[in-house]
């Protein structure tokens, strides 16, 4: 154990965000130089406050199972090397978590029964970005080499961690990316003001240094064929993602101006990185609405601001959540608590319980406002209240309402993978599909899910993979995706 009485009498402590005057006429991350760097006058005393429990609820909080009391404890004694390999030995990418993981973990601290809970997460980005300063990530490449080959279809959080996973095992492992950069939505999808892309760039330079070869700008299923893939490879492992909007079909839905958050922020994030793009959607001096109100609808905000616009409302159907912990969501569970992400301290409205009847556009075919009414949730459904409509300008809509599944009509449907009920790619416990050396893990098997989960699925793929190839494996192997569907 840490500090024996940390608990009791360190109060819990978060790193400032730069001021919202300053921070939103750039797109560098909200923290000055980089959450870890901002921790680390406090690092020590917050690691103390972990109680090192009998049962520590965190590690089930934790997809990835992370060894939290442990790198406290470390980060407490100034262990900061050890604290490292603790922390590596079950996250391969802590600097991504530490930035976007919404801390389930946290959630799940014992210390939370009664009192603020450890700030887990700000621990764990301060390890690795303290390591990352000092040059102590180094390359592991493997001492020896298979002969197998394996190809990763995707290079979002699970396709690079069951690819790195595989090259330190000893295979030779090609990544395909459609587009120009590795990453996926963590560098299109992801704004800079969460996540600088230099913070990838060094990860993905790493794992190059270690013999993982990336092919961008290479579309399977268009390029090449999953046939030819398949053909060309031992094993083919699906981490392409969910990437289906899920659409709003009401009536004025055709007018221009509306449009899929991730058709809004891969152009958003281009152009922060001085990226031309012909035609951007851009929220400049308009009136936008963001429909939904999770975590892309808050890029999408975040975003919007910086761009210039004029106002901004988000829209959710939900009631407003409870500050407190629902009696309905017992601690350790993830409660749907009210969450002030650093975009809603910026600017922009946040509006509860209403619903999107109709789009209204001008002359032109553009969308310039939008009919909502309240809605009251009975009968276990949500109906609209009558009497209380009401129109708000809207020249840009932005449609962040989650994902639906994978996209079925290139590789998937070439490979002739079985599909699960919801529209996944089916697998077994060893992330296999009914297709012989074809594997599938993250979102595009899982459903839309946390970055957290995609790379605990591509870590525990991996060693699905190794298994298939070489008989046995020596990589970790986690609970399988069955288990993995019942837990939040």
């Amino acid at each position: 154990m840490a500090d024996p009485r940390g608990f009791i009498t360190t109060p819990r402590q978060v790193a400032e965000r730069r001021p919202v005057a300053e921070r939103v006429h750039d797109w560098k991350e909200v923290y000055p130089g980089s959450p870890g760097r901002a921790l680390l006058p406090i690092i020590s005393e917050q690691a103390g406050r972990c109680m090192d429990c009998g049962i520590p609820f965190c590690h089930t909080g934790c997809p990835l199972g992370n060894l939290i009391p442990e790198w406290n404890d470390l980060v407490w004694r100034s262990d900061w090397d050890e604290a490292l390999e603790r922390l590596h030995a079950t996250n391969n990418f802590p600097e991504f978590t530490g930035r976007l993981c919404p801390a389930p973990c946290e959630t799940a601290c014992v210390v939370g029964i009664n009192r603020d809970p450890v700030t887990i997460k700000n621990v764990e980005v301060a390890i690795i970005d303290k390591a990352w300063d000092e040059r102590r990530v180094k390359p592991q490449p493997p001492e020896w080499h298979t002969g197998h080959t394996v190809a990763v279809v995707g290079s979002g959080p699970a396709g690079l961690a069951v690819a790195q996973q595989l090259t330190r095992a000893g295979h030779t492992v090609a990544v395909f990316e459609r587009a120009e950069e590795a990453g996926g939505l963590m560098r299109y999808g992801i704004p800079e003001f969460k996540m600088e892309k230099k913070v990838l760039d060094r990860r993905i330079r790493q794992m190059k240094d270690e013999g993982t070869n990336f092919r961008c700008g290479v579309e399977i299923g268009k390029s090449i064929t999953g046939q030819q893939l398949k053909e060309r490879y031992d094993a083919v492992v699906l981490a392409v993602g969910s990437t289906i909007g899920r659409d709003l079909p009401v009536p004025g839905r055709e007018l221009n101006g509306i449009h899929q958050a991730m058709e809004f922020l891969p152009q958003a994030n281009r152009v922060a990185r001085d990226i031309p793009v012909d035609g951007q959607i851009s929220a400049k001096d308009k009136h936008v609405v963001i429909i939904r109100g999770g975590d892309t609808g808050a890029d999408c905000l975040g975003t919007s601001i910086r761009q210039g616009a004029k106002s901004i409302s988000q829209l959710e159907i939900m009631p407003t959540p409870p500050n407190e912990r629902p009696e309905n969501q017992p601690w350790p569970t993830y409660p749907m608590t009210y969450r002030v992400s650093s975009a809603h301290e910026e600017a922009g409205e946040r509006v509860y319980s209403v619903s999107t009847s109709k789009f209204s556009g001008d002359a032109n075919g553009n969308v310039a406002s939008l009919t909502l009414s309240e809605v009251v949730f009975e009968k276990g459904k949500l109906t609209p209240i009558e009497g209380t409509e009401k129109e708000i300008p809207a020249e840009l809509v932005l449609l962040a309402m989650g994902f639906v599944g994978p996209e079925k009509d290139s590789v998937i449907s070439q490979l002739g993978v079985s599909l699960d009920e919801r529209g996944n790619v089916a697998r077994d416990n060893d992330y296999a599909t009914d297709v012989d050396g074809v594997f599938v893990c993250g979102d595009a098997g899982r459903g839309q899910s946390l970055i957290v989960w995609a790379i605990a699925e591509g870590r525990a793929c991996a060693a699905g993979v190794d298994q298939y190839l070489s008989g046995s494996t020596k990589l970790p192997k986690p609970i399988p995706p069955t288990a993995r569907q019942m837990m939040v």
